[in-house]
């Protein structure tokens, strides 16, 4: 090999670094020391078909040769490279969508052009994680006003595949979360689609939450699915409940989740952003929105999910899509499980008609299911209730989702943890507060979402007589490291739940 080249062979690593692009080369290494190559740098890695750039990892270890480099395997998948394959390695040219988040950081407003240009950079892979921290962080903070939002919800939409359905009315829901347990969207595509209605529902993992819809769908189905199996299931079944990730709707929403989860942020204008984009890229003509409230959900206060409500319906508008935001109540998780298999346990008691089926999570996905009725002008106002009662009732809403948990590959029953702890009341009153932060991260800690059967199991609701040493609730793990780890965060934080 010329030791003057930029050429080197590739070693497969195994080294996992989720969305980053990460290339390893040694520090004795004839490219580090002629380019001036140092640690972190962004380079570009290219083969004879692709190029991507990654940023640079310097070893001093056996690790690597010093004419071989390494990909994390995220970089080695986009690359599509081989064991052995020669790489050319050069300087990464300069990335003028920088420029633009450099002006965000500074409060200055950005157009539909200089978020299309940050958008593509992103789905290119071309941003590094501070990249994207920087970009995610400008825009937190009510920073963007409603056109920048619409700006940015074409430009995500833009930047992926965009489903058509050749019909008038294709309808979906969303909530904005910030409310453990709420899982109401299984139940409302299971529901609509028995009705007749066409809802390709795809969903997002858990940011900041024990599960996401698609980490709770995943125990029961295959979730994980392409555009184009996505299309065949709706074509039988008239919905499907899929992540978003792999169908590349919206795609630069996935990478940009990544990093909002490990900076705990969330903020409105991307929140707008990521909803709209999917529902719109999904092919959606009517949506349903749902905004908790609740001192400890994500939105707290009525002045709050107002603003946010108009900034839906209008974005929603601009976007092509005709969108109701409604308020609810957000003061305590709903439904008995938090954390995959638990809630997974909800839906089918629900669908089932369980006597001990939790009921606030039942009249929620009915009022949504209503909602979604009468946006679409298939029942008439008031109406829409009782219709999705009835066929809840009949039993269609359970055939309906069994039926598109098989077209998507099978229907699995959910099984618990196998360490649980039982947690009882020390003394008597009346439960007044119930944290929805607090003890969603107690679920967290308990191992959820990424041990799909931990979580937490309620047993009461606000307002409700506690006796001494009466049931709270059950958590659950697949571990005891995990199961003690939790309950020494329990042990620590005695306003979990209180009672007065």
């Amino acid at each position: 090999m010329d030791p003057h080249s930029n050429i080197l062979k590739y070693k497969h690593l195994g080294i996992y670094t989720q969305n980053e692009y990460v290339v390893y080369m040694r520090e004795d290494c004839h490219v580090c020391s002629s380019e001036g190559f140092v640690a972190l740098t962004r380079i570009r890695i290219s083969n004879a078909t692709t190029s991507i750039v990654a940023s640079l990892n310097v070893l001093s270890s056996g690790l690597l040769l010093p004419n071989e480099i390494g990909l994390s395997d995220a970089a080695a998948k986009k690359l599509n490279v081989s064991q052995n394959e020669m790489l050319y390695v050069s300087h990464l040219e300069p990335i003028e969508s920088l420029s633009h988040v450099r002006a965000k950081i500074y409060n200055q407003k950005l157009d539909f052009k200089a978020y299309n240009n940050i958008i593509n950079d992103i789905v290119e892979g071309n941003y590094s994680n501070i990249h994207l921290s920087a970009f995610i962080t400008a825009c937190a903070g009510d920073r963007m006003d409603i056109d920048e939002i619409c700006d940015l919800t074409k430009a995500m939409i833009a930047s992926g595949r965009q489903l058509d359905w050749s019909k008038d009315i294709v309808v979906d829901k969303h909530c904005i979360g910030g409310l453990p347990g709420n899982r109401t969207t299984p139940l409302v595509v299971a529901i609509v689609a028995a009705y007749g209605l066409t809802m390709p529902k795809t969903s997002s993992r858990a940011i900041t939450s024990p599960a996401g819809t698609a980490d709770t769908m995943e125990v029961l189905t295959n979730v994980t699915l392409s555009s184009e199996e996505i299309k065949a299931v709706v074509e039988k079944e008239g919905g499907c409940f899929v992540w978003g990730g792999t169908a590349q709707l919206s795609p630069a929403d996935d990478v940009l989740i990544k990093v909002e989860k490990a900076l705990d942020i969330d903020s409105e204008g991307q929140l707008i952003a990521s909803v709209l984009s999917k529902k719109a890229a999904a092919g959606s003509t009517h949506v349903v929105i749902d905004i908790p409230i609740g001192e400890t959900a994500k939105v707290r206060s009525t002045e709050m999910a107002l603003k946010l409500k108009n900034h839906m319906e209008t974005v929603g508008t601009a976007v092509g899509l005709k969108a109701k935001a409604v308020v609810t109540d957000g003061t305590q998780p709903v439904g008995r499980g938090i954390g995959p298999t638990l809630e997974a346990i909800d839906i089918l008691k629900v669908l089932k008609n369980e006597a001990d089926a939790p009921k606030d999570l039942t009249e929620r996905a009915l009022l949504l299911a209503a909602e979604l009725f009468e946006l679409s002008g298939k029942e008439e106002k008031g109406k829409g209730l009782e219709t999705a009662r009835q066929i809840l009732k009949s039993g269609k809403a359970y055939e309906k989702f069994v039926a598109i948990c098989k077209a998507q590959g099978r229907f699995s029953k959910p099984v618990l943890a196998p360490h649980k702890m039982e947690i009882t009341a020390e003394r008597s009153g009346i439960l007044k507060r119930i944290d929805n932060r607090k003890i969603a991260k107690l679920a967290k800690l308990s191992g959820a979402p990424q041990s799909i059967s931990a979580g937490i199991l309620l047993n009461i609701h606000l307002g409700e007589q506690i006796e001494k040493n009466q049931l709270l609730y059950t958590l659950y793990a697949e571990s005891k490291g995990e199961l003690n780890y939790a309950l020494e965060y329990k042990n620590n934080h005695n306003d979990i739940i209180t009672i007065i």
